[in-house]
């Protein structure tokens, strides 16, 4: 199964850059990975939240097939220990998808076309975290869930 992180927008700060280039370097020793980044919306701050979300939904779509298991990073998506991530992890890779698609929205979140196309939706907290942090968050759990289910000591109870 391959995996594909879509974000909306490059990431500023040179330690997150560092850190999530960290992470998916030692994620591609695991299973196929891809970070996909989309450009920011133009001239953005003419455009309301809405016509903002709508647009970079309709890049967010364009990358996404058929048959794609989407999983939206969400604040109202369901919450996970790292060893339930790994599991739902693992039954997903064992349900015959090919690809497994997460996204990270920019700052507003969502549009309705791209709620209605995920399968499923994921929080990392009910904190709320920059756009650009969850990258690095979501990243390293991803790496975490791979060492747990192959056993690997990186992750400690």
């Amino acid at each position: 199964m391959k995996v594909t992180l879509i974000v909306v927008g490059k990431t500023d700060a040179e330690y997150l850059r560092t850190g999530i280039d960290e992470y998916t370097k030692r994620l591609k020793h695991y299973l196929p990975m891809e970070v996909v980044v989309l450009p920011d919306v133009k001239n953005a701050k003419s455009l309301s939240e809405e016509q903002q979300k709508k647009a970079e939904g309709q890049m967010i779509l364009s990358q996404v097939a058929t048959s794609d298991h989407v999983c939206l990073l969400d604040e109202n998506g369901q919450e996970f220990t790292s060893r339930q991530f790994a599991e739902t992890f693992e039954r997903l890779s064992a349900s015959g998808a090919k690809r497994v698609v997460f996204v990270i929205g920019g700052p507003y979140g969502f549009s309705e076309e791209v709620y209605g196309r995920a399968n499923s939706k994921i929080s990392l907290s009910r904190m709320t975290y920059s756009h650009q942090m969850v990258r690095l968050i979501f990243v390293e759990q991803l790496y975490r869930a791979q060492t747990i289910l192959r056993g690997e000591p990186y992750h400690h109870d």
